[in-house]
């Protein structure tokens, strides 16, 4: 069989030329710009397949231990290795010959790389033409062309040579990105260095949570990150990037520490980015809340735990994992895509930041730690040039605690109290009444028994009384009646037993009411209010108060006093200092008065005397003060009204009831400090020692 061959076509071959320069252009403009070795692949590998009009094409790169990945192929189901695994193998040692040489390789179909070579070999239908990829004098993959086998040994080299220009091309690109990765590495390096040494500078917790937030952000290149420390079995948001303070009762925060509290729970960490399928029910319940409170795409939770202890004699058998103590809250608030470099980033991190929190921790918990870490930096006190202030100083302090402990002075016990006359009577409503007329006025005279203070009235009582003087008349009536019936003659026995009965029964029912009308007639009487002692009304603004006003039975009304006579001064004490009182109570001698001294609030720079006459056997709450005891003392009104005198001028003084004094109760003698300090011991007393020693 005879073939003519054909002419070729000049403007054919020109544009086929022009394509494939074009495309060359390409890869080289692609090989100079900053992408992906993935992105790079993508792009590079269909522009060589089709400047050679190849079948298909497959790159492979090697991993950090030496093996080969496929990167990018088009078309490599062409080759039907997928079913056959021996041809699979001797397709891969194939693919390894070409990444140690130095050389391209072209292997026909179903043959290897030489004569005697069966191991490494061409198990395909098609010539295969690989070019090996090289970072400087590394080779990091190989470039493997998928091409038709019927061309003539000259088209297969030039297919070859051109594999090889295309490979020097993706040599050039896998230089400038390995001097980038290297330059992105030292960047890396530079800032994980500062992080590491800024974050295991302070052994405060607080500071250090600080650190890992703020530079943390930086080395993870995200939007926030958030430090939680766990306090029993809640999680609390010590720090938040880019802010020195923050609201931690904002809703923000609290559902950030309950997210917290519900990942450090179950000990695994969380990566959210929009399903939470995975996730365990209370923690799928805290992240959905946060999320639809913070509107962040990204989250990630990682709890912190304390480092593990490895033994010498057996460096296989750890401790079991410690407890959390904290957790790291990463989040990208608009991207919820989580790149390979920020995983890594932010598991540096978490590492860094468990060992560095931890040693805070247990750092702050040493006992006394506050009062070390002061004589820590007071030390400069014992240097020789402050030595001789410091003994001076300690010689002062030294000096002042003796006096306090050695220089007596007297222990008295204060309370606040009222001056008030001895004889004074308070009156009170003798029923639910209203005040008809108020007969007396703030500051008038009255006498026991005769002064009428005020009259009241009673609608109820009045009602009742006309009810009962009412049923007496009719009573009466019937009594008449009754009288006048038994009178007429021609009764019969039975009858006049019967009327003499019914007169029997009216009579007791007449005694009965005019009994009644009495004792309301009483009741009437004790409406007017007469003044049960003579003296002075004491009470303010009785008019607006109680004139025409309603009251009710046992209502306060008003106060009546003789100042002519004695005076007293009634006391407040305490009941937390009633104990020193009765202590020395108990040591005075029968007879002998408790003194007391004490200054009015109008005069507060003249002091009285006075001695205590009488103490309530009981305490009794008085509102926000507490329990009181109240202590009545006795005083000479006539050296205090010559001590007010002498302090006005020559003008006559005069003592107000109710007159607000400050008191001090005589309770022997102590040493200065425990006068001055005795609230503070007995508070250590009752509120320290007793409740836990």
């Amino acid at each position: 069989m005879s073939t003519t061959e054909q002419p070729f076509d000049p403007q054919l071959i020109e544009q086929t030329k022009q394509q494939i320069q074009k495309l060359v252009r390409e890869i080289a403009q692609l090989t100079k710009d900053q992408v992906s070795p993935s992105e790079f692949y993508g792009e590079f590998l269909p522009r060589v397949v089709q400047a050679l009009a190849a079948i298909g094409g497959a790159v492979w790169a090697t991993d950090e231990d030496g093996r080969l990945g496929l990167q990018y192929q088009v078309n490599l189901e062409a080759t039907k290795l997928r079913d056959d695994e021996e041809g699979q193998a001797q397709h891969g040692r194939l693919l390894y010959k070409c990444l140690s040489g130095d050389e391209g390789i072209l292997v026909p179909p179903h043959s290897g790389v030489t004569e005697d070579d069966d191991e490494a070999a061409n198990p395909t239908d098609f010539l295969l033409v690989l070019g090996p990829l090289k970072a400087d004098e590394d080779t990091v993959g190989v470039l493997e062309i998928i091409q038709r086998a019927e061309s003539g040994p000259a088209t297969q080299q030039g297919y070859l040579r051109f594999a090889m220009q295309m490979c020097e091309l993706a040599g050039d690109y896998l230089k400038s990105h390995k001097l980038r990765d290297f330059g992105g590495r030292e960047a890396l390096w530079t800032l994980l260095e500062g992080f590491s040494h800024d974050v295991h500078a302070h052994l405060d917790p607080r500071e250090t949570a600080y650190t890992i937030a703020n530079e943390g952000r930086r080395l993870i290149e995200c939007d926030r990150v958030s430090v939680a420390i766990r306090r029993g079995n809640k999680c609390k948001i010590e720090a938040v990037s880019g802010q020195d303070l923050f609201d931690k009762r904002s809703n923000t925060v609290r559902l950030l520490g309950k997210l917290a509290s519900a990942v450090v729970a179950t000990g695994d960490p969380i990566w959210y980015a929009g399903d939470t399928r995975d996730m365990a029910p209370q923690v799928e319940d805290a992240v959905q809340e946060y999320v639809d409170e913070s509107h962040s795409k990204n989250v990630a939770v990682l709890p912190l735990r304390r480092p593990q202890m490895v033994e010498e004699d057996d460096p296989d058998k750890r401790e079991p994992p410690a407890e959390p103590i904290g957790a790291l809250i990463v989040e990208q608030i608009e991207d919820s895509r989580v790149p390979e470099t920020m995983v890594q980033r932010v598991d540096v991190v978490c590492r860094h930041s468990s060992i560095a929190l931890a040693n805070a921790l247990e750092h702050q918990s040493l006992f006394l730690m506050p009062l070390w870490r002061a004589l820590g930096k007071a030390k400069w006190i014992l240097r020789a040039r402050t030595l001789p202030k410091t003994l001076a100083i300690s010689g002062l302090i030294l000096a002042a605690l003796l006096w306090l402990i050695l220089w007596p002075t007297d222990f008295v016990m204060d309370c606040k109290g009222t001056l008030e006359p001895v004889t004074r009577q308070d009156v009170f409503a003798p029923a639910d009444a209203k005040v008809v007329e108020l007969l007396v006025q703030h500051g008038q005279l009255v006498t026991e028994g005769e002064t009428v203070l005020a009259r009241l009235e009673d609608d109820t009582l009045r009602k009742q009384m006309i009810d009962v003087q009412g049923q007496i008349a009719a009573t009466n009536k019937q009594i008449s009646a009754k009288g006048r019936e038994r009178s007429h003659r021609g009764l019969s026995r039975i009858e006049v037993e019967r009327i003499d009965g019914e007169l029997q029964a009216l009579g007791e029912r007449a005694e009965s009411l005019l009994a009644q009308l009495a004792i309301l007639k009483k009741q009437e009487r004790e409406l007017v209010i007469i003044s049960p002692i003579s003296g002075q009304v004491l009470s303010w603004d009785l008019k607006d108060r109680l004139e025409l006003a309603p009251v009710n039975r046992g209502q306060f009304l008003l106060r009546i006093a003789d100042p002519t006579g004695d005076w007293e001064l009634d006391l407040d004490m305490p009941d937390t200092q009633m104990g020193h009182i009765a202590r020395f109570r108990n040591e005075l001698p029968e007879d002998t008065p408790q003194n007391v001294t004490f200054i009015l609030a109008t005069d507060p720079g003249i002091e009285h005397g006075g001695e205590v006459r009488e103490i309530a056997p009981i305490a009794e709450v008085q509102g926000e003060e507490g329990n009181m005891v109240q202590i009545k003392v006795d005083f000479k009104k006539a050296e205090l009204l010559a001590a007010l005198q002498a302090a006005e001028d020559d003008k006559t003084p005069h003592l107000r009831p109710g007159a607000e004094v400050n008191a001090e109760v005589y309770c022997g003698r102590c040493s200065i400090g425990y006068s001055v300090f005795h609230k503070a011991f007995e508070f250590v007393q009752s509120r320290i020692i007793f409740p836990y020693f």
